[in-house]
């Protein structure tokens, strides 16, 4: 009898979309003699549903849940969270599928296979939730999960083991909002960082709320700020500059937490849960006043990191954990980029990147990167896989800076292009990783898992 498999993606986090996608791929490749997929789509608001599956193959979440008939804005469609907080969800998710509990997962599959990322997914929430009810999920634990989402943790981290790390510095949000001088500020960071510099978000992956700033220009570095702590002031000029057309392309542009800062958000003394209420605030609030006003994502970040641009080669390597305790680094793919910034867009955009892999580079240097690899791997104690992305300087400095407990599992992702160097298509990977995965479960104790190891085995 297969083995059902929980396959979670969706999720609350701004890698929502790309982990739609990557859930998608797992369930087309997954091996039907071994496996039976059970797909667990989770929602913006933190629902479980057992989705029916002919949800899988839309575009994207918004054009099916909640329902871009029902929860659009002037034919933009709207997030779940997007709609009032009074309104009832129960009808978009039997629409969709069948709302699940925790505590009956084990009803409807034997081991949970993770495909969330970002903040609640990716940083040891949702595996906490699994270990509470002796769920076998997939991928690292709860601490490396936590500890490969902490941008700046990582780097204190990787200093005091003696990685490389570029110059950096942080930004708290009450710091910046009670800021007297912009210029001020950036002349500090200059001092501290040099030019150009990047400035990211803490807890963010898929480059959101990364941006590049190249010359002391105020203007760019305000944009770049808010751009990582997911705010946005909005004018009074900009705002009556706007004509219907912009104005519809500007919350286009809001309501995507890819691009931009989503809803539900704050301003001034309120939560807008939607855009007819902020488009009649700003209505209200331009007819009386002339100062700026200031949005704010209610998921924020706090605090924000800025570094040192570092000029060099840009790659990624997976790591798997061949037995466990002896990961084995895959070899590393080069990103062909130009002066392209490796944004959101030109991450999972075709024809925007081109990868190479292996990195054209000197054996000993490829072995360079692969043992820094392992070695960052085994620092965050991470099981399974992940995937370790860096740079290599003109120097052949090795500055790794983004340890991903859960590498993106859609079609073009480095986990398949990586693993088919080596021999494995995206079918063998995925047996891999589950099997992998149980042999850790088991050896942490869950009862479970050993059972059902002894069953794959026997199938294979």
């Amino acid at each position: 009898m297969p083995i059902s498999v929980g396959i979670f993606f969706g999720g609350q986090s701004r890698e929502r979309e790309i982990s739609f996608a990557g859930g998608r791929t797992v369930y087309d490749h997954l091996d039907r003699k071994l496996f039976t997929p059970v797909p667990i789509f989770v929602d913006s608001l933190g629902n479980f549903i057992l989705i029916d599956a002919q949800y899988l193959y839309q575009g994207t979440i918004r054009e099916f849940y909640p329902s871009a008939s029902v929860a659009n804005f002037e034919g933009i469609p709207l997030y779940i969270e997007s709609l009032p907080a009074t309104e009832s969800h129960a009808l978009f998710i039997k629409k969709i599928g069948k709302k699940i509990e925790p505590a009956d997962f084990s009803k409807y599959f034997d081991v949970a296979f993770l495909c969330l990322h970002g903040p609640y997914g990716e940083d040891g929430a949702l595996q906490g939730l699994l270990e509470w009810y002796q769920m076998p999920y997939t991928g690292s634990g709860i601490l490396p999960a936590a500890l490969g989402i902490d941008k700046i943790f990582q780097q204190k981290l990787l200093q005091q083991a003696g990685f490389l790390v570029p110059p950096s510095m942080l930004l708290r949000q009450k710091e910046w909002r009670n800021r007297e001088d912009t210029n001020k500020l950036l002349d500090q960071v200059i001092a501290a960082v040099g030019l150009p510099f990047v400035v990211k978000s803490s807890r963010q992956g898929s480059s959101i709320g990364v941006t590049i700033v190249h010359q002391h220009d105020p203007h760019a570095f305000t944009t770049a700020v808010h751009k990582a702590f997911f705010m946005e002031t909005i004018s009074y000029d900009s705002w009556k500059s706007h004509a219907p057309a912009d104005q519809k392309a500007w919350f286009n542009r809001l309501i995507d937490p890819r691009e931009g800062i989503g809803f539900p958000l704050l301003v001034a003394d309120q939560i807008c849960y939607t855009p007819h209420a902020l488009l009649d605030y700003l209505t209200l609030y331009f007819q009386k006043h002339r100062e700026p006003i200031l949005l704010i994502s209610t998921q924020a970040e706090a605090v924000i990191i800025i570094e040192a641009f570092i000029e060099g080669r840009e790659f990624s390597c997976i790591v798997l954990e061949a037995e466990q305790d002896h990961p084995i680094a895959l070899p590393p793919t080069e990103m062909h980029k130009g002066k392209l910034h490796f944004d959101y867009r030109a991450k999972y955009l075709p024809g925007i990147v081109r990868k190479q892999t292996p990195m054209a580079l000197s054996s000993s240097l490829l072995d360079a990167i692969r043992k820094q690899a392992i070695a960052l791997f085994q620092l965050l104690d991470c099981q399974v896989y992940a995937r370790i992305d860096g740079f290599i300087t003109p120097k052949n400095e090795i500055i790794l800076n983004d340890p991903n407990t859960t590498a993106g599992m859609h079609p073009a992702s480095f986990l398949f292009h990586q693993a088919a160097e080596i021999g494995l298509n995206p079918t063998q990977l995925l047996t891999f990783i589950i099997k992998c995965s149980l042999e850790v479960r088991r050896d942490k104790g869950y009862l479970m898992a050993g059972s059902l190891l002894k069953r794959l085995e026997a199938s294979l």
